[in-house]
C-alpha cells in the first residue's frame, strides 16, 4: 500500500473508532445539520424523504431508501420498524416514486433471533410483492453474513424473488459466497464495505479490496442474476462498463450527496443508476461510516463547521 493510501486507511480507522465515542456522539448529534449531515441524510421524516426522491426521479435518477437504524434489542420494536415499512412501500406506491427499499436484518430483531428477523423482513418483502416493488436486504457486520445469507436463501426458497443482497468485497470470504449464490440467479449489490473488520476476516489494504471488488463484479456478470455495482471509485464504475453486460440485468449504485455529478454523467450515458437515499432520526452511525469511506466527505463536514 502507497503513503496515500496508509493515510487514508487510518483515517478512516479512526473516523469509525471515533464513532463510539460519547463526546463524539453528542457533538455530531447537536450540530449535524449544521456541519451539513443533510448533505448525505435529505431528512428525519417520510415526507422529507419522498420530496428529495422525486426530485432525484426528476433528474433521471432511480432511488432505494431505507429507515434509518440498526441493532434492535427489542422485540416490539423490531415488529415496529416492519410495519413502518409497509407504511412506506403504500406511500411510495401511491405517488409511484421510482424507488425500491433497502433494510438492515439487525433493525429488524436479527440480534433477537433469525425468525424473528425472518418473519419481519417476510413481511416487508410480501407488502413489496404487492407493489410489485423490491426489499434489498442489506449485509452488515461480518458476524451477521451467515445468518443473513441464510435469510435471504431461505425467502427464495419460498419463492420470494423481488429480494436481493449485498456482499462486500473487503470480506475474504465473498468470493466464496458469491459462488454459492450464483446457481439461485441472485439480484446482488457489490460494495467495498464499511464497517470495521479485523485483518482475519478483512483486506486491510485498499488494493486489495478494490481487487477483489473487481472479481466479484466479473463472476457476477458471468452469471444470470442481476448486480448493481455500488461504488463511486470511477476506475471501478468504467471496468464495469467495459465488460459490456446487457445493461437490463445490471445498474449502478451511488449515495445520495456523493459526486452528484457524476451521477448525472452516467444517467446522460444511457446507464441505470440508482442513488441510496436513507433518511431517519438515526442517522449518526450511518454519516460516520459515510465519512470514514471517503475524506473528502469529513473535509466537506469540517468546511461547514468553520464557516459557522
Amino acid at each position: 500500500m502507497n503513503a496515500a493510501g496508509v493515510a487514508n486507511a487510518a483515517l478512516r480507522r479512526t473516523i469509525l473508532a471515533a464513532a463510539d465515542d460519547r463526546r463524539v456522539q453528542r457533538f455530531v448529534r447537536r450540530h449535524g445539520r449544521k456541519l451539513g449531515a443533510g448533505r448525505f441524510v435529505p431528512g428525519e421524516t417520510l415526507d422529507e424523504a419522498v420530496v428529495a426522491l422525486r426530485r432525484l426521479n426528476d433528474r433521471g435518477l432511480l432511488a432505494n431508501t431505507s429507515l434509518l437504524g440498526e441493532g434492535v434489542r427489542d422485540r416490539a420494536q423490531a415488529e415496529a420498524v416492519a410495519a413502518e415499512y409497509e407504511v412506506i412501500l403504500d406511500r411510495l406506491a401511491a405517488e409511484r416514486v421510482g424507488c425500491n427499499l433497502a433494510v438492515k436484518l439487525t433493525h429488524l430483531g436479527l440480534e433477537l433471533g433469525e425468525e424473528l428477523a425472518l418473519a419481519n423482513v417476510e413481511r416487508v418483502v410480501a407488502r413489496a410483492a404487492s407493489h410489485g416493488n423490491f426489499v434489498r436486504i442489506d449485509m452488515e457486520q461480518s458476524a451477521f453474513v451467515d445468518a443473513t445469507l441464510r435469510i435471504y436463501r431461505t425467502l427464495r426458497e419460498r419463492g420470494r424473488d423481488n429480494v436481493g443482497v449485498v456482499l462486500q468485497s473487503y470480506l475474504y470470504r465473498s468470493e466464496r459466497d458469491l459462488a454459492e449464490l450464483l446457481p439461485l440467479r441472485p439480484n446482488l449489490r457489490i460494495v467495498k464495505g464499511a464497517y470495521l473488520e479485523p485483518p482475519e476476516v478483512a483486506y486491510p489494504g485498499k488494493a486489495d479490496v478494490d481487487a477483489a471488488y473487481v472479481r466479484l463484479v466479473e463472476a457476477a456478470f458471468a452469471g444470470d442474476g442481476y448486480t448493481a455495482v455500488a461504488t463511486h471509485d470511477e476506475r471501478l464504475i468504467e471496468h464495469a462498463i467495459s465488460l459490456g453486460r446487457d445493461g437490463s440485468r445490471f445498474e449502478l449504485q451511488l449515495l445520495y450527496g456523493v459526486r452528484p455529478q457524476l451521477q448525472l454523467d452516467l444517467v446522460r450515458r444511457g446507464h441505470t443508476v440508482r442513488i441510496a437515499t436513507p433518511y431517519g432520526p438515526e442517522w449518526y452511525p450511518y454519516l460516520m461510516r459515510r465519512l470514514g469511506e471517503r475524506p473528502a466527505n469529513l473535509l466537506f463536514l469540517v468546511r461547514n463547521l468553520l464557516r459557522g
